[in-house]
């Protein structure tokens, strides 16, 4: 077993993640988008069926989300892994997402995620889209 000088709790892990990157609401993270901002939906394919797309996301499932994203990175989406945009993350509850935002910004990344994910989006009103499935 390796041997750890300091152990962390995952509720520790997320207070840093979220100490260190911008967190917008729902409204903002939507009118950014509609700004040019690049907004990332990171949840699941059951989730996406249960609750709608996001309208304009890309969809990255978190699973993939850092070999697409690394800018120096074989497996990136070069539509997705600029470092000149502002990329916004979604997951469900912004748990996900927090964490994950805070990975791309070693990379280099401009990125930030949506306070409550997708079920504060769906409280504040805003537009998801049928998945048709």
């Amino acid at each position: 077993m390796r041997e750890t000088a300091t152990l962390t709790t995952v509720e520790e892990l997320l207070a840093e993640a979220q100490a260190e990157i911008d967190r917008l609401s729902p409204a903002e993270a939507h009118a950014a988008a509609q700004e040019g901002d690049l907004l990332i939906d990171i949840r699941p394919l059951e989730q996406r069926q249960h609750d709608g797309l996001v309208p304009g996301a890309a969809v990255v499932e978190r699973n993939v989300l850092e070999w697409r994203l690394d800018p120096a990175g074989e497996h990136r989406d070069p539509t997705l892994a600029h470092l000149d945009r502002r990329i916004i993350l979604i997951c469900d509850e912004g748990y996900q997402s927090s964490l994950a935002a805070a990975t791309l910004l070693r990379f280099g990344l401009d990125a930030c995620d949506v306070i409550d994910g997708v079920q504060e989006w769906m409280a504040a009103g805003l537009p998801l889209e049928p998945t048709g499935a």
